[in-house]
């Protein structure tokens, strides 16, 4: 088993009550990455890890391989994404039914139901030509914080995020685009050892908007949900 598949699902959210089971199309969110991942299960066992009970029940009755109970202190609003991979890898390591320690993660949040296998595949590949350390997807930003995006300073003025140099349009702007949650591959042992994702070398794949929205609050659900219905 060289890949596993590693869904983060904690009970709590600021944005949306039990943001994880809320449903599109009679399916929970935790659901949609659960589905994608059994998908792709000829290459990978899956995992999920929460500390909620309701989740972790769901992902029983899911049949999926390994059910990881994330402790409270990493189940916080200022939990690390990071620290949660490395305890579900701890994990695995202890289970003793397990014979063959994976030796890449495939994250895949369930904020992103929107996702599609081709998304997963291309990170995949690209993540095989063993020049990275962690593939990423990202997807073109809406704004730009050279050009129309702004910070409130002190004095309650505002000013452009980055001022290396002025820009008039947004097409003279350097490119920017936003960390989507589609997918997450890294090696084992780099994460293990890295302090942040972005510490060893970092490949990424392009994906459409319609498929990158990261659901935080009702607005994206609701188009989540408009898209996935289509």
């Amino acid at each position: 088993m060289k890949y596993f598949f590693l869904i983060c699902a904690r009970g709590g959210s600021k944005g949306i009550k039990n943001k994880n089971l809320k449903k599109i199309n009679n399916i929970p969110l935790v659901g949609w990455s659960i589905k994608i991942a059994k998908k792709l299960k000829k290459i990978g066992k899956v995992a999920v890890n929460s500390d909620s009970k309701k989740i972790l029940n769901y992902a029983k009755k899911s049949n999926v391989d390994f059910l990881i109970k994330r402790p409270l202190n990493l189940a916080k609003d200022s939990s690390k994404e990071l620290d949660v991979w490395k305890h579900s890898i701890n994990k695995l390591k202890e289970l003793k039914n397990l014979k063959t320690m994976p030796d890449t993660l495939i994250s895949l949040p369930p904020t992103s139901p929107a996702r599609s296998i081709i998304d997963i595949e291309k990170c995949i590949k690209k993540y095989e030509t063993k020049k990275y350390d962690i593939v990423i997807s990202i997807t073109p930003s809406y704004r730009n914080p050279y050009f129309n995006m702004v910070e409130i300073t002190k004095n309650d003025n505002v000013k452009i995020c980055i001022k290396k140099k002025k820009y008039f349009n947004r097409q003279e702007a350097p490119k920017t685009y936003d960390i989507s949650t589609i997918c997450y591959i890294s090696n084992i042992k780099y994460i293990e050892q890295a302090k942040n994702i972005f510490d060893g070398k970092v490949g990424y794949v392009i994906v459409p908007k319609e498929r990158s929205i990261d659901i935080d609050d009702i607005t994206d659900l609701k188009i989540s949900k408009f898209f996935l219905e289509k």
